[in-house]
Protein backbone atom coordinates (compact mmCIF):
# COMPACT_ATOMS: atom_id res chain seq x y z
CA UNK A 1 0.00 0.00 0.00
CA UNK A 2 1.28 3.43 -0.94
CA UNK A 3 2.08 5.96 1.79
CA UNK A 4 -0.46 8.25 0.13
CA UNK A 5 -3.22 5.82 1.06
CA UNK A 6 -1.85 5.49 4.61
CA UNK A 7 -1.95 9.29 4.98
CA UNK A 8 -5.45 9.35 3.52
CA UNK A 9 -6.63 6.61 5.88
CA UNK A 10 -5.17 8.47 8.87
CA UNK A 11 -6.86 11.68 7.69
CA UNK A 12 -10.18 9.87 7.41
CA UNK A 13 -9.85 8.32 10.87
CA UNK A 14 -9.05 11.69 12.48
CA UNK A 15 -11.97 13.29 10.65
CA UNK A 16 -14.34 10.55 11.82
CA UNK A 17 -13.06 10.90 15.40
CA UNK A 18 -13.51 14.69 15.27
CA UNK A 19 -16.99 14.47 13.78
CA UNK A 20 -18.06 11.90 16.36
CA UNK A 21 -16.70 14.08 19.17
CA UNK A 22 -18.45 17.12 17.67
CA UNK A 23 -21.82 15.68 18.68
CA UNK A 24 -20.63 15.54 22.29
CA UNK A 25 -19.37 19.15 22.41
CA UNK A 26 -22.92 20.45 22.92
CA UNK A 27 -22.17 23.58 20.93
CA UNK A 28 -18.55 23.70 22.13
CA UNK A 29 -19.66 24.07 25.76
CA UNK A 30 -17.83 20.90 26.90
CA UNK A 31 -14.04 21.17 27.01
CA UNK A 32 -12.76 17.64 26.35
CA UNK A 33 -14.97 16.81 23.35
CA UNK A 34 -14.27 20.30 21.98
CA UNK A 35 -10.51 19.74 22.21
CA UNK A 36 -10.85 16.31 20.57
CA UNK A 37 -12.90 17.88 17.77
CA UNK A 38 -10.49 20.75 17.04
CA UNK A 39 -7.38 18.57 17.33
CA UNK A 40 -8.93 15.81 15.23
CA UNK A 41 -9.88 18.17 12.42
CA UNK A 42 -6.43 19.82 12.49
CA UNK A 43 -4.71 16.44 12.20
CA UNK A 44 -7.18 15.29 9.55
CA UNK A 45 -6.41 18.30 7.37
CA UNK A 46 -2.66 17.90 7.93
CA UNK A 47 -2.68 14.29 6.75
CA UNK A 48 -5.07 15.18 3.94
CA UNK A 49 -2.56 17.80 2.77
CA UNK A 50 0.18 15.16 2.63
CA UNK A 51 -1.98 13.07 0.33
CA UNK A 52 -2.76 16.06 -1.87
CA UNK A 53 0.93 16.51 -2.70
CA UNK A 54 0.68 13.70 -5.25
CA UNK A 55 -2.97 12.76 -5.74
CA UNK A 56 -5.66 14.82 -7.51
CA UNK A 57 -7.78 16.91 -5.12
CA UNK A 58 -11.10 15.73 -6.58
CA UNK A 59 -10.26 12.06 -6.18
CA UNK A 60 -8.81 12.51 -2.69
CA UNK A 61 -11.81 14.51 -1.54
CA UNK A 62 -14.25 11.98 -2.99
CA UNK A 63 -12.51 9.15 -1.14
CA UNK A 64 -12.08 11.14 2.08
CA UNK A 65 -15.66 12.30 2.23
CA UNK A 66 -17.19 9.04 0.98
CA UNK A 67 -15.39 6.78 3.43
CA UNK A 68 -15.91 9.35 6.19
CA UNK A 69 -19.66 9.48 5.56
CA UNK A 70 -19.95 5.71 5.69
CA UNK A 71 -17.90 5.44 8.91
CA UNK A 72 -19.68 8.32 10.67
CA UNK A 73 -23.04 6.83 9.69
CA UNK A 74 -21.98 3.43 11.07
CA UNK A 75 -20.84 5.05 14.33
CA UNK A 76 -24.08 7.01 14.55
CA UNK A 77 -26.02 3.78 14.13
CA UNK A 78 -23.92 1.69 16.55
CA UNK A 79 -22.89 4.23 19.19
CA UNK A 80 -25.68 6.81 19.19
CA UNK A 81 -28.45 4.35 18.20
CA UNK A 82 -29.50 6.49 15.23
CA UNK A 83 -31.95 4.66 12.98
CA UNK A 84 -31.27 4.09 9.29
CA UNK A 85 -34.22 3.55 6.98
CA UNK A 86 -34.09 1.88 3.57
CA UNK A 87 -33.36 5.06 1.57
CA UNK A 88 -30.47 5.86 3.94
CA UNK A 89 -29.04 2.37 3.52
CA UNK A 90 -29.39 2.54 -0.26
CA UNK A 91 -27.65 5.92 -0.28
CA UNK A 92 -24.78 4.61 1.87
CA UNK A 93 -24.50 1.63 -0.48
CA UNK A 94 -24.24 3.98 -3.46
CA UNK A 95 -21.51 5.97 -1.72
CA UNK A 96 -19.60 2.76 -1.04
CA UNK A 97 -20.05 1.74 -4.68
CA UNK A 98 -18.70 5.11 -5.79
CA UNK A 99 -15.61 4.75 -3.60
CA UNK A 100 -15.06 1.23 -5.00
CA UNK A 101 -15.41 2.43 -8.60
CA UNK A 102 -12.87 5.21 -8.03
CA UNK A 103 -10.35 2.84 -6.44
CA UNK A 104 -10.82 -0.04 -8.86
CA UNK A 105 -11.29 1.69 -12.21
CA UNK A 106 -10.09 5.29 -12.13
CA UNK A 107 -6.80 5.96 -13.88
CA UNK A 108 -6.40 9.27 -12.08
CA UNK A 109 -5.68 7.58 -8.74
CA UNK A 110 -1.95 7.26 -8.03
CA UNK A 111 -1.09 3.75 -6.81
Amino acid sequence: MSWNYVYLLVAILFEVLATTALKETHGFTRLVPSLVTVTGYALAFYFLSLTLRVMPVGIVYALWSGVGIVLVTAIGWAWFRQALDLPALVGIGLIMAGVAVINLFSRTVVH
